[in-house]
Order: C-alpha cells, then sequence, then structure tokens
C-alpha cells in the first residue's frame, strides 16, 4: 500500500477507542441478557467482532503489526450453553513448535545442568534438552524467548470454558484435555499463519483486479522491438 493510501496514525486510535466502546457494549449487554438467545447479547457481539476487524485491518496497513487473537465468527462456534454465571473455569492452552536449531537447544540445556549441578546428561539429546528446558522456565517465558532456545513458533490456541462447580484435585490429570465441551467456550483466541496466508491472498485478487487488461497488448510492440 502506498503511503498516500495508508491510515493516518488518528484513524487506527479511533479504531482502537471503537474496541474499547465495543468491549464495554457486549459486557452491559451480557450483563443484562434476559437469556440464554438475548438479541442484544448477539448484536453486541457482532458489533465487537466488526471494531476488532476494523481496528486489526488499520493496524496492519499502518504499522504492519497484527492483534494476538482472533474473533470467532458465529457461523464458525457452537452457540454457547454453559452456566449463565459459572462458578469454576478452565483456561486451556496448545502452544507448537519446530525444533529448528537442536544444538542451541541443547546448549542452554547444559547451561541448566551446570547451574544446577546436573549430572543426568539430559542435555545430550533434543527430547531430554526440551524437559530440561520445560522444567526450568514457564511457558509463557519460552514463548516470549523461543527463538533463544531454537524454536520456531506453530499455531497456538487458547480456549477458556465455563462449569458449574471446580474440579476436585486431581480429577482431571490423567485426561486433562479429554470432555471439552465447545458449547462451554466462553471465548477462544487462536493464532496461526494460515490468516497471514489469506491476508496475502486477497492482496494478491486485490492487485490482479487492478491490472490494465490491455497491458500485454501495449507491450507488444516494445518485446518486437527486442
Amino acid at each position: 500500500m502506498s503511503d498516500a493510501a495508508q491510515p493516518t496514525a488518528a484513524e487506527v486510535r479511533a479504531a482502537a477507542e471503537a474496541v474499547k466502546t465495543a468491549l464495554d457494549r457486549h459486557l452491559a449487554a451480557v450483563e443484562r441478557r434476559s437469556g440464554e438467545d438475548d438479541p442484544a447479547v448477539y448484536e453486541a457481539f457482532n458489533q465487537l467482532a466488526a471494531a476488532a476487524e476494523a481496528y486489526d485491518e488499520l493496524l496492519y496497513d499502518r504499522y504492519d503489526e497484527v492483534t494476538p487473537f482472533e474473533i470467532p465468527g458465529t457461523e464458525d462456534t457452537l452457540p454457547y450453553t454453559g452456566p449463565e454465571e459459572p462458578a469454576a473455569l478452565s483456561v486451556l492452552i496448545r502452544r507448537d513448535y519446530a525444533v529448528v536449531e537442536p544444538q542451541r537447544l541443547r546448549a542452554h540445556a547444559q547451561r541448566i545442568e551446570a547451574a544446577d549441578d546436573e549430572t543426568s546428561e539430559a542435555s545430550g539429546s533434543v527430547h531430554g534438552a526440551l524437559g530440561l528446558l520445560f522444567g526450568e522456565f514457564e511457558p509463557d517465558e519460552i514463548a516470549s524467548r523461543h527463538k533463544e532456545f531454537g524454536l520456531e513458533e506453530g499455531d497456538s490456541t487458547l480456549w477458556v470454558t465455563a462449569s458449574d462447580d471446580p474440579a476436585e484435585p486431581g480429577e482431571w490429570l490423567e485426561a486433562p484435555f479429554e470432555q471439552v465441551d465447545p458449547q462451554q467456550v466462553v471465548c477462544r483466541f487462536d493464532v496461526s499463519a494460515v490468516f497471514d496466508d489469506d491476508e496475502d491472498l486477497d492482496d494478491e485478487e486485490d492487485l490482479e483486479g487492478e491490472l490494465d487488461p490491455g497491458l500485454d497488448e501495449d507491450l507488444g510492440p516494445l518485446d518486437a522491438d527486442r
């Protein structure tokens, strides 16, 4: 996009303020809703999704940055049927990585062993080094420093599910990711390169639409001179 066509900083800021306003309206609608299918909540959800999408586009056009979440469309998700006033929630997170520099990963693991006076030599293998890495650092820190550890980010997703009762200690540890009811998902946030691919495809289609259909004919004489 040319500089002349770029949104201004003020336009991006206004879009951000619109997202904040839409968030407040959505929360207010949820707090006042009369039932599971309250049309005011549905309308507020759509307004929030539209405001977030507009902000994301302007942010990308102006600063070449994106927001770290995707608001799922109603056509892609099941309606929420969980408790209206949940007493408990679960946060399910999946983050994928590719091991692109195993030497760097093992080097970090060796430093962990040295600092802890470990003699297990687990750092000699990739799976052993991963065990040391995730035993030493919190997952959020690994996510923020993944390149330093020789890892490359893949897709990630975060789901927040609601329930009436907190789980008993140890109740789900044997199978922590089974029996997740999609209709009890309060919200989810997805990050994937596929979203970038979709944007690139849209840009290519826009560019093709702008090409002059007579361009090849205009180049004919020039090619002949060559």
